[in-house]
């Protein structure tokens, strides 16, 4: 199973020597003595694509609107799978899929975000314990620049694995539409690769930064100097997990299915919560994590 995250990347950034020289650049960022939108950062990839974005004042964000402006989950390699289920086959190790060949029922997450190993199992209390984060948040790029883009544009930055991880659900829940600028992964060793991936992600979707955020991924940038851009992350992969063994439908009394948030607004359900029956993940489109069908 192929990581979103490198492991060695992870590594970035604890070399003593790569920190000796970049302290001193951390410092003149920090004492306001340099225009954080005009500081080369260094020579690498990943700096030398963050000089490159234009620097802008980020919108106020009151007209977002998650699902109008960027819609629902897509299968955008066309391999009969919807992103997000692409991407918890791609993070997880030993990822079991559903009958459907799509679904997955559970794995194993090395978390980037906080370095913890988490047990996914697919249900209504332990789904929201991995959530995919969409590492530049939708928020964020709709006010620095994706309001400017059109609609299959957005769909594609929404659903573009580059911009997909995931991660531990109550951090993904903290994190919430931040930019580098007010949140940055727990696991300091992830940082570099974080940061890179969201320059990635802004500069494929001509995407700018704020200068604060510009000044924070410089700051972040300056303990690996030899950052590389990601490219593209890995692909869905071809030799998908096998399905799990077939198995009768759950036919409890209690078993709930909701096909979409009007029928759980019509039963008088919403908002759903992950601990709730006939909470799906699907139903979960933005707002509090865990929580669904909030509108």
């Amino acid at each position: 199973m192929q990581h979103a995250h490198d492991p060695s990347a992870r590594r970035a950034g604890r070399h003593p020597g790569r920190w000796a020289v970049a302290v001193p650049l951390a410092v003149v960022l920090l004492s306001g003595c340099t225009d954080p939108a005009r500081t080369t950062v260094d020579a690498s990839p990943a700096g030398q694509a963050l000089e490159a974005l234009p620097v802008e004042e980020a919108g106020s964000g009151n007209d977002y609107d998650r699902l109008a402006q960027f819609g629902d989950w897509a299968d955008p390699d066309g391999n009969g799978c919807d992103a997000r289920n692409d991407v918890l086959a791609r993070d997880l190790t030993g990822a079991v899929l559903g009958d459907d060949g799509c679904t997955v029922l559970s794995g194993t997450l090395e978390d980037p975000y906080t370095g913890a190993t988490i047990d996914f199992r697919r249900g209504p209390l332990t789904s929201a314990d991995v959530q995919i984060d969409h590492v530049v948040a939708l928020k964020n790029a709709w006010v620095t620049g994706a309001d400017r883009l059109g609609a299959d544009e957005r769909q594609a930055l929404a659903n573009d694995p580059l911009n997909l991880l995931a991660v531990d659900g109550p951090t993904n829940g903290e994190k919430s539409a931040s930019d580098a600028a007010s949140w940055l992964p727990p696991n300091e060793s992830f940082r570099c690769p974080y940061v890179a991936r969201q320059i990635a992600v802004k500069t494929r979707y001509e995407l700018f930064v704020t200068a604060g955020e510009k000044a924070a991924m410089a700051e972040v940038l300056a303990g690996c100097p030899e950052q590389d851009l990601p490219g593209d992350a890995p692909a869905a992969r071809a030799d998908r997990p096998s399905p799990a063994p077939s198995a009768p439908a759950p036919s409890t009394p209690d078993e709930v299915y909701y096909p979409d948030c009007d029928a759980v607004r019509e039963a008088g359900a919403a908002p759903l919560r992950a601990d709730e029956p006939g909470y799906r993940p699907a139903l979960d489109r933005g707002g509090e994590p865990g929580v669904a069908c909030e509108d």
